[in-house]
């Protein structure tokens, strides 16, 4: 099979068979708590094929709560018949909205207990707002709630007011529950050294701020929009290199002291695809991105990509080859996405060639194909380690990459029989008005 577009749609069986066969029945309904609201995620260790043992009684984080809010919203869209998803995505913004915002100062705590009567934690972090964010615009754009929109819109204003930095760009990562400056001494949740920016949090405020634009069309996220780009393009990007690091300073000079030097594929990956969508949403063109998009391709494929198995591994020093060799689940997803991108963007049977194999590496190896889900980690000599639940490992990297996967490759053939052309309707509207 030649032809890129239909090595493309052939590998929907694939794709469509993980979804529904190891993916979904993992997290649902076993992820929803239906006594209290939200999910309750923990270490899972199963003896049988989706054994239903409970998840333990762990605190409620933010990010976690609001990743499966909108994984949950968007599976419904995308299968409108599905009526406990959409319950499972109602009862999960609840929560969020009841439990997880501060109705005092706004925004939202970064942690509570599981029923939601008692903060743990009562951090404002930035990575953690994004994600509130794209929950709530997410729920929004499936449901027509207007409530859920407003509150987006309280949210963004509150983001925008207390932690846009208006000197040097971007956004500060942390604050105490009313805003105020933490701990000199304090690190954010996801890591970096105090006071740092970080590019994993503007990759996702990228991605929230492209949702919220695109459902409210608020001229004043188009311009954070604008500004989110260039931060994602140009002062996160080594320039001659095409890679990223994750650490910097407030005006944006790098932290490149030993391990903070590290390039992670996954989130170079990541931000190619969410850099093309955000573009799109403003109005522009990608054809004068694909230059930078290739370099930053260019150098995880060089370093990062298994020759022998397929996939991308972890992460390593700028210009040198992986010095962490395991297969992570999420950076798989991710390569997903950025390769399929790439393709629609240039047509090159590359990327197709590199999507292909990921996901190979994906159904042979990484996918637990009798108890369900993605392996955490998948290490060269095989072995898999990690646990398949807990706050930072939910539905939705690998539960994104497979629905917008199908999406994106069904969008592409729909467009070449109607005209020939490969053209994605991602370009019509991106992934979260499909």
């Amino acid at each position: 099979m030649t032809d890129p577009v239909a090595r493309l749609v052939a590998t929907l069986p694939a794709l469509s068979r993980n979804l529904d066969e190891a993916f979904l029945p993992f997290w649902f309904p076993r992820s929803v708590d239906p006594i209290h609201g939200g999910y309750h995620l923990a270490r899972l260790e199963l003896k049988g094929p989706f054994a239903r043992r409970p998840f333990a009684q762990r605190p409620k984080t933010l990010v976690t709560q609001a990743r499966m809010v909108w994984l949950f919203a968007r599976l419904a869209s995308m299968r409108p018949g599905a009526l406990g998803l959409r319950q499972a995505a109602e009862q999960g913004y609840r929560f969020l909205v009841n439990h997880l915002r501060d109705p005092v100062h706004g925004g939202y705590v970064w942690a509570v207990n599981r029923s939601g009567n008692r903060v743990t934690d009562a951090t404002k972090v930035t990575y953690g707002q994004a994600f509130a964010l794209y929950a709530l615009c997410g729920y929004h754009c499936s449901t027509g709630d207007p409530e859920a929109l407003k509150n987006a819109t309280h949210l963004f204003e509150r983001i925008d007011r207390h932690s846009h930095d208006p000197v040097h760009g971007g956004y500060f990562e942390m604050f105490e529950r009313d805003w105020s400056a933490p701990s000199s001494r304090r690190t954010s949740p996801i890591g970096g050294p105090p006071g740092a920016k970080l590019m994993n949090t503007h990759l996702h405020l990228l991605e929230a701020v492209t949702a919220y634009y695109r459902a409210s069309g608020c001229s004043r996220a188009q311009r954070r929009l604008g500004e989110l780009i260039t931060i994602q393009s140009s002062a996160v990007v080594h320039d001659g290199i095409g890679a990223c690091t994750d650490w910097y300073l407030p005006d944006w000079t790098p932290i490149l002291q030993g391990a903070w030097a590290q390039v992670s594929y996954g989130h170079d990956l990541e931000n190619i695809w969410l850099l093309a969508d955000a573009v799109e949403a403003i109005g522009s063109s990608n054809r004068n991105w694909i230059d930078l998009f290739s370099q930053i391709f260019n150098h995880a494929h060089r370093y990062g990509w298994d020759t022998r198995h397929g996939g991308f591994f972890y992460c390593g020093a700028l210009n040198q080859p992986a010095l962490e060799q395991q297969k992570v689940w999420w950076v798989q997803a991710e390569a997903l996405l950025g390769s399929l991108t790439l393709f629609r963007l240039t047509q090159s049977p590359r990327y197709v060639e590199v999507f292909e194999q990921t996901l190979h590496c994906v159904m042979e190896r990484q996918t637990d194909w009798r108890r369900g889900e993605w392996h955490a980690e998948v290490h060269p000599d095989g072995s898999v380690r990690g646990a398949k639940a807990n706050r930072w490992k939910e539905g939705y990297h690998n539960g994104r990459a497979l629905i917008f996967s199908i999406e994106i490759i069904n969008s592409l053939r729909n467009a070449l029989s109607n005209d020939g052309q490969a053209r994605s309707g991602q370009e019509r509207g991106g992934p979260d008005q499909r």
